[in-house]
């Protein structure tokens, strides 16, 4: 299905996507809390905090990062639930790593 010599990291990988074409790497981050309304962060910035899953949606993965002294939320959308759940387990081996980092993850093994 995919050539052998061609490598995936968490960033490409064509299984982080939800619905199908929906790329869910990186997440999109939010703050809220400060009275002031939602705000939004993009892109690879900051250091993973904290990694949370609930079984009740199996195929979510909440990630708290810390980005210039704030923390922020973002929700890793993935469709296979299972593969979701090996991405958490992965994850949490990186908290206080960079997400910049954690996005250059060789996840070859899971194709």
């Amino acid at each position: 299905m995919y050539d052998q010599l061609e490598t995936f990291q968490l960033r490409d990988h064509p299984l982080v996507h939800y619905y199908q074409d929906v790329r869910s790497w990186p997440p999109i981050w939010i703050q809220t809390g400060d009275g002031l309304g939602v705000k939004r962060l993009e892109g690879e910035v900051g250091v993973l905090k904290r990694v949370m899953c609930d079984k009740a949606m199996p195929n979510q993965c909440f990630l708290i990062i810390e980005h210039e002294g704030e923390s922020w939320m973002g929700t890793l959308l993935i469709d296979d639930w299972e593969f979701c759940a090996q991405i958490a387990e992965i994850l949490q081996s990186y908290v206080g790593h960079s997400i910049e980092e954690i996005g250059g993850i060789d996840l070859d093994f899971s194709l």
